[in-house]
């Protein structure tokens, strides 16, 4: 988890990076699209400047506003016929804001700036060639689109990079408060039991001392819960201590502790010990001893009535341990057979949805197993299975 947050700086990083990635190659493709598209217009000006410089070798004067109107109209992007000095002679498809000779001046000029005028190039056989004119021309209504299209495209990656810092700030901060607040009702679910158990046993003391011998164990029973609590809680985020040891003793602890303290939670429950003896396998004690009794206090906890009945099987396979926790609760609606698993999710009114996505971490993520639901009817109960890998 803790490893996780680090990453957030790089997480957020990398979408910045995705942005300008995605700015540069719009830009370069772009670019590249509007360059080759204005290239083809001034192969179709040269070829009309040739066409006209052809007219008026033939000696033909009279019909370059022929060639002008019939045939250098019928394109679709702003072109301009001037004399050698740039005065605009004929014209098409300007702007309809431009009417005055001055607007036409001014836009000729602009258009010089984005294209190189073609010059009209008369080849006299006497003085050579001699340039009576220029065609001036701007760029395609396709380009201007394309141009227009690409400031849209920035502005919506800008807005969807903007909103996906804000987002993922936003569920970031969500997360941590519904951890935070999940961790601590947790450690409040944790610690719960084994407190509330020796204030039973501070009680018992004052009002009666002459069980003294008895009551002694029982206490250094619960402050032993107290530091595996405090154990739990500390391994979180850190590396686990992988070792074998006796996992049915270890269960065993659980269930033995459990049944003693049912009655401090206030349920009627019997807890059916079925476990196969001397099971070792290689793992983390105190992580699975975790996930083993946050599964039984969800099945204490979906019990609504008074004769309750949890059962604990676990067998060896050949390369597997199965541990089976059945229930006679309310049941699990089959659509949220995964649900319950996810963190947040519960279908308990005061539930934080931890409890079973810790369970999963522990059994999935920490010893490689798997946890799932088995079985699970409505009013009739529940079963988990977990399989924990032995080799």
């Amino acid at each position: 988890m803790i490893s996780s947050y680090r990453h957030i700086g790089n997480i957020k990083g990398g979408i910045f990076l995705i942005g300008i990635l995605l700015v540069i190659g719009l830009f370069s493709y772009t670019s590249h699209l509007s360059s080759q598209l204005r290239e083809d217009n001034r192969q179709v000006v040269k070829l009309y400047a040739e066409i006209i410089a052809a007219t008026v070798k033939d000696d033909s004067n009279t019909n370059i506003n022929f060639v002008f109107d019939n045939i250098i109209k019928k394109v679709k992007f702003p072109i301009i016929q001037s004399d050698r000095n740039k005065d605009p002679q004929l014209w098409t498809n300007l702007p309809t804001n431009i009417s005055s000779a001055s607007d036409r001046l001014k836009f000729l000029e602009s258009m010089d700036k984005i294209n190189n005028p073609i010059p009209l190039v008369f080849n006299d056989k006497i003085s050579g060639p001699i340039t009576f004119g220029y065609l001036h021309y701007g760029d395609s209504k396709l380009i201007q689109k394309i141009q227009i299209w690409t400031y849209i495209e920035l502005v919506s990656i800008g807005i969807f990079v903007l909103f996906g810092f804000f987002g993922f700030s936003f569920i970031r901060n969500s997360e941590k408060q519904h951890i935070w607040i999940g961790l601590s009702r947790e450690t409040a679910h944790q610690l719960g039991t084994p407190v509330s158990a020796l204030l039973g046993w501070l009680d018992l003391l004052k009002n009666d001392n002459t069980s003294v011998e008895k009551i002694i164990p029982e206490m250094e029973s619960d402050i032993e819960r107290l530091q595996q609590v405090s154990s739990r809680f500390s391994k979180m985020g850190s590396k686990p201590e992988i070792e074998y040891f006796d996992l049915s003793k270890n269960v065993e602890d659980v269930l033995n502790y459990l049944n003693r303290r049912i009655p401090t939670l206030g349920k009627k429950v019997e807890l059916v010990n079925d476990i196969d003896q001397n099971i070792s396998i290689k793992a983390n004690g105190i992580l699975i001893s975790w996930a083993i009794e946050n599964l039984i206090r969800n099945s204490i906890d979906s019990i609504t009535n008074d004769s309750g009945l949890i059962r604990i099987s676990m067998s060896q396979g050949y390369n597997n341990v199965k541990i089976r926790i059945s229930d006679n609760g309310c049941g699990v609606p089959k659509k949220d057979w995964k649900n319950i698993f996810r963190p947040g999710f519960s279908t308990k009114r005061s539930g934080w949805g931890l409890g079973l996505s810790l369970c999963q971490r522990i059994i999935n993520e920490v010893h490689k197993g798997s946890i799932y639901i088995l079985e699970s009817n409505k009013d009739s109960g529940t079963i988990f299975e977990i399989n924990i890998p032995s080799l």
